[in-house]
């Protein structure tokens, strides 16, 4: 089993990568190997809605987006972690996101997902609901811990003291480990749910 990290920071061993990497541990522990890439310090831009992904399968810049597509399709689970910067997720780091989700167009059902943030004090949740949104509408479950998955810290290193949210990064993985692995013996009994066909409706009519 395979899981892609996400890191949305722009130091790239952070207090985000100090999150992740209390996660790795435990994935390693349970015999999932892990790849983590750091995007925040990148230049990403954002979408700018051409449709060119639906017609030649990618997105028109090649970038970070196109580098990390392969790698989201052969995973199992996702981990996104990013700081907080005006109780939002780094703008890097959601450019990155948009693109990378509207632009892949194969099936993300049952690959699991999670978040984590990090902030000196205030907008872990709102940066925590912002990023779950990309697995909910892509037909992933989250995995959840014990608390919101976030830590605390300012200064490089800082997060290293915050013992609850070290803790709660070490279930949340322990938890994801375990979901990922009964998704796997689940899709080899039952496979994956039925799809309808999609609906597509506009509210101007």
């Amino acid at each position: 089993m395979k899981v892609l990290m996400v890191n949305g920071s722009p130091h790239a061993q952070g207090n985000t990568y100090i999150a992740l990497q209390e996660m790795q541990k435990v994935f390693e522990k349970n015999g999932i190997a892990t790849k983590m890439i750091q995007v925040g310090a990148q230049a990403v831009r954002g979408c700018i809605a051409c449709g060119s992904c639906g017609r030649n399968g990618k997105c028109v810049f090649d970038d970070a987006v196109n580098e990390a597509a392969p790698l989201f399709e052969e995973c199992d689970g996702l981990v996104v972690g990013s700081p907080v910067y005006y109780a939002s997720a780094n703008a890097t780091l959601v450019a990155f996101l948009d693109r990378l989700f509207y632009s892949t167009h194969f099936d993300k059902t049952m690959k699991v997902g999670a978040c984590v943030t990090a902030a000196r004090r205030g907008g872990l949740s709102a940066t925590f609901d912002e990023l779950n949104k990309y697995f909910t509408i892509s037909g992933m479950p989250v995995a959840s811990s014990q608390y919101w998955n976030s830590i605390h810290g300012r200064a490089v290193g800082e997060a290293q003291q915050d013992a609850e949210g070290l803790q709660t990064m070490r279930v949340l993985a322990e938890n994801m480990s375990f979901l990922m692995k009964s998704i796997a013996l689940g899709k080899e009994a039952y496979g994956l749910p039925e799809k309808e066909e999609r609906v597509y409706t506009h509210f101007i009519r």
